[in-house]
């Protein structure tokens, strides 16, 4: 089933996207900063704002703003995901056969294989900074809630880090500004 985006201009995207089958395929550092490389490509293409982001070892989640009124996010989450999947696996073909065989799908007597769960991923419109601030949050605890560390700030490969000023991250996050033009500062 194709998964339908909506492009509702001046609203946040809350994104997420699931590796095949739920495999922990984003556990190797290189491949993450793939990861990290694609978005920053596609933010610099498509033009739009980063508020939060997590890279999980079977799923990301990302929280983004386009910059602009006419804007797809299938393109941008097309762009981000098509590239990088491609590049891994061929990565995988030279250098880790029996990974590249746990993402083989077969039709028939063809065959391909697949980085992503198939379909768009899951992409919802926040309305309000109350609940853009809530999925922050959630973003950002992901890898505390799944035990991987004891403190959101201590997952490298979040915008955790990035959030309270520390130490240089994968991806850089942009500013939130309410309607009045404050910034505002998730908890």
């Amino acid at each position: 089933m194709k998964r339908r985006f909506f492009n509702d201009t001046g609203y946040a995207h809350y994104l997420t996207f699931s590796c095949y089958r739920r495999q922990q395929l984003l556990t190797d550092d290189r491949v993450r900063d793939w990861l990290t490389q694609s978005i920053c490509l596609a933010r610099d293409r498509f033009s739009f704002k980063l508020w939060a982001w997590v890279i999980m070892p079977e799923h990301v989640h990302l929280l983004l703003h386009p910059d602009k009124d006419e804007y797809s996010i299938s393109e941008i989450v097309q762009y981000i995901k098509g590239p990088f999947a491609r590049r891994v696996l061929a990565h995988w073909r030279g250098h880790d056969l029996h990974r590249l065989q746990r993402l083989c799908v077969r039709s028939g007597k063809s065959e391909s294989y697949r980085f992503w769960q198939a379909g768009g991923g899951f992409d919802r419109n926040l309305y309000n900074m109350e609940r853009i601030i809530k999925a922050i949050n959630y973003i950002e605890y992901n890898p505390v809630r799944r035990g991987l560390v004891a403190e959101p700030t201590e997952w490298f490969w979040s915008s955790a880090q990035a959030r309270i000023g520390g130490r240089d991250t994968p991806l850089r996050i942009d500013a939130i500004e309410n309607d009045i033009g404050r910034i505002i500062e998730p908890c």
